[in-house]
């Protein structure tokens, strides 16, 4: 096998890593790419699930000895705790490794400090490569350990006119076979899915991560989130039902604000303390406006139909905004055709930038 550069070797990582979204929570995705001392790949691997073994470890037993004198390029800085599994550093320094690349430093208390083990081992140790790119990938559990809280996408499908159902109530098929395949791929990538009760009452959705085209359920099931204040979901709701598990959250539950609804920063703690990392925010527009004017989205996905409808339920609704100044910026990310439709991804603008 020809020999990689580093910087190869972490994109290859980054993407290793990748695999593991939807599935090691409360644990970050990583991925990792052992190189002998010539520069040839001799393992890989990447953190499958929380409690598993991580992806130094992986990469390392399918190495053997030909990772003595090698380098370890690693998406995140080596573990330097024993939790469920070992540390990875010192896994690292009996393999023998001569050198790891690191693209993002741990910012987790508790488990950093694995550069620093190395370095006082003799290993030589390298960080900042292809950080931007690791750091996007592993975004949801740095946001997570960054502000105690998970990171969250919103999600909407619209008529190329904003409306996500018409005058008369109904929304089914606003967008085609393809984006609806897309969003359940969505869905398996993250921990929980929030909708309002309005939406439950509405529509009945049953919220979960499915194939489509023959209807099985995904391996990985998000918890099923509703924002109901006042506990007004029915029991035979298809929410409630067994396909994964589900969270009716009150106010009870986690108290109201000043406005007597649901508190969302507190819901959002209440989910962090259950090993939530990524949420998928999917209606309806009044909850959507409500964590936006919050500030609580991180990231946009709007899945956009070439349809008009001139009338009809908006997909945002009030988000705090009563003057053109105080509009919430976007940076559109990607734009992806989906089948007929268009995927917009964009990040918020921090306010008063």
């Amino acid at each position: 096998m020809p020999s990689v550069s580093v910087d190869e070797a972490m994109g290859r990582a980054v993407a290793l890593a990748a695999r593991g979204l939807g599935t090691t929570s409360p644990n970050p995705v990583v991925g990792c790419v052992l190189l002998d001392a010539a520069g040839e790949v001799v393992g890989e691997g990447f953190h499958a699930y929380a409690g598993g073994p991580h992806a130094e470890i992986v990469a390392l037993a399918q190495a053997g000895d030909r990772a003595r004198g090698g380098t370890a390029v690693v998406t995140l800085e080596p573990c330097d705790h024993t939790g469920r599994t070992g540390p990875c550093s010192q896994a690292l320094i009996s393999a023998g490794v001569g050198r790891v690349v690191i693209a993002v430093d741990d910012p987790n208390p508790i488990a950093a400090g694995g550069a620093a083990t190395l370095r006082a081992a003799g290993i030589e140790v390298v960080t900042g490569v292809r950080t931007a790119e690791a750091e996007a990938g592993n975004i949801a559990w740095l946001t997570a350990v960054r502000r105690g809280r998970p990171y969250v996408i919103w999600k909407y499908a619209a008529t190329l006119d904003g409306r996500s159902a018409a005058a008369d109530g109904t929304s089914m098929w606003i967008t085609g076979e393809e984006a609806r395949m897309d969003v359940h791929a969505l869905r398996a990538t993250v921990d929980a899915v929030i909708v309002g009760v309005g939406t439950v009452l509405a529509d009945d959705p049953r919220l979960t991560a499915r194939n489509l085209r023959d209807g099985s359920l995904a391996i990985h099931q998000p918890l099923r989130v509703v924002a109901d204040t006042h506990g007004r979901t029915p029991a035979g709701a298809q929410v409630r039902d067994a396909a994964a598990p589900t969270w009716i959250a009150t106010a009870a539950d986690v108290g109201a604000g000043l406005d007597g609804r649901l508190d969302l920063t507190a819901l959002l703690r209440g989910l962090h303390q259950r090993g939530v990392r990524a949420v998928l925010l999917e209606g309806g527009p009044r909850l959507a406006g409500a964590f936006l004017a919050a500030g609580l989205v991180d990231r946009v996905v709007g899945y956009v139909a070439p349809k008009l409808l001139g009338a009809g339920a908006p997909a945002l609704a009030d988000a705090g905004i009563t003057t053109i100044a105080d509009v919430i910026d976007l940076d559109i990310t990607e734009v992806t055709r989906i089948g007929s439709d268009l995927r917009i991804t964009a990040l918020p603008r921090p306010r008063g930038n």
